[in-house]
């Protein structure tokens, strides 16, 4: 089975669910975007959060779809940066725990990254997401040694800030064989870095995860024809419309298939990034598209039944016996 190796914000996930929306709108956080915040706006979403319950989990995207892989059995590996401190060490541990390869940085300077994550009613998820160390990886941080023995390097859009390293990476992996894949990450990054992201796709990607609000910040179209218009540039272009499922295209092969029916979504964290676990584990095994994305609705439609993106070992082995059967059909 050929392995995956993540690059992404080394971040841990501090979630509280809220009871209205109110919150959001005191803390200037658009409902369902991504905002970078200061050490000021941290500090105040922390006096909030030590008034609430809240649940402390790995996170990051590309953290997130290389735990997902894990899980499943997949030889996984994971490049970030994190602080010498308490949540740094929890995000160590957590990738030893799952047996993915560890390639952390250490950050002496600054301290590890935090999404604060603010779970709707709805369950759509906010994040005011502090980078910390997850900031400072460098282009100079990473050796070609990195990225042997892997088959596909996963990069998440979050990491676009920093063009140098990006595109360091993206040649180190070209250079050791591996394929690129990117998942776009949030509609307001893809506006704000239009031709980067452009770049990125035209020359380097091989395959590209967006869901409908990503495909149409970046090519201005509803989800067909953006999908068309993606595929067009890379070998394989997902495009995920949330509880109606995907389409993915491949050449001219061109699928839809459907998300798993959920009866309660308590929380959207993570649906993205476990729908590319999934889809990717599919690929890593040789399936067929329709299986790599069946796959990918069972583990995005698992993750949104929980509060965070851990999920128990009953949970998995569900999960692993629904993936059996739809490779049976």
């Amino acid at each position: 089975m050929d392995k995956i190796i993540g690059l992404g914000n080394a971040l841990v996930d501090v979630l509280a669910t809220l009871k209205d929306d109110s919150l959001l709108h005191e803390m200037g956080l658009p409902k369902g975007s991504m905002q970078l915040i200061n050490d000021d706006k941290l500090q105040q979403i922390n006096s909030k959060f030590s008034q609430m319950k809240t649940h402390v989990a790995t996170g990051g995207s590309a953290g997130n779809a290389i735990l997902g892989l894990a899980c499943l059995g997949a030889g996984t590996g994971f490049i970030g940066k994190v602080g010498n401190d308490e949540y740094g060490a929890f995000f160590r541990e957590n990738l030893q725990k799952n047996s993915i390869e560890d390639k952390l940085l250490t950050s002496a300077e600054l301290p590890s990254g935090v999404a604060s994550t603010f779970i709707s009613p709805d369950g759509e998820r906010t994040f005011g997401t502090y980078l910390g160390a997850a900031s400072a990886l460098k282009a100079e941080d990473l050796t070609p040694d990195m990225f042997k023995g892997y088959s596909y390097l996963f990069i998440e859009g979050y990491l676009v800030q920093d063009h140098e390293m990006i595109i360091r990476a993206i040649e180190l992996a070209k250079e050791a064989g591996l394929q690129i894949c990117l998942d776009m990450a949030s509609y307001n990054i893809v506006a704000s870095d239009m031709e980067f992201f452009t770049l990125l796709i035209n020359k380097y990607v091989d395959i590209v995860f967006a869901n409908e609000e990503e495909a149409k910040a970046f090519t201005g179209k509803e989800p067909e024809e953006a999908l068309k218009l993606m595929g067009k540039k890379c070998s394989i272009a997902i495009v995920k419309i949330g509880a109606k499922g995907s389409y993915i295209r491949k050449g001219t092969e061109e699928i839809k298939v459907s998300a798993i029916p959920v009866g309660n979504v308590v929380d959207t964290t993570g649906a993205g990034d476990y729908f590319a676990s999934g889809f990717l584990y599919g690929l890593t095994c040789g399936y067929s598209l329709e299986k790599c994305a069946k796959i990918g609705s069972i583990l995005s439609g698992n993750v949104i039944q929980v509060v965070g993106t851990t999920m128990p070992r009953e949970r998995w082995d569900e999960i692993k016996l629904n993936i059996d059967r739809v490779l049976t059909e």
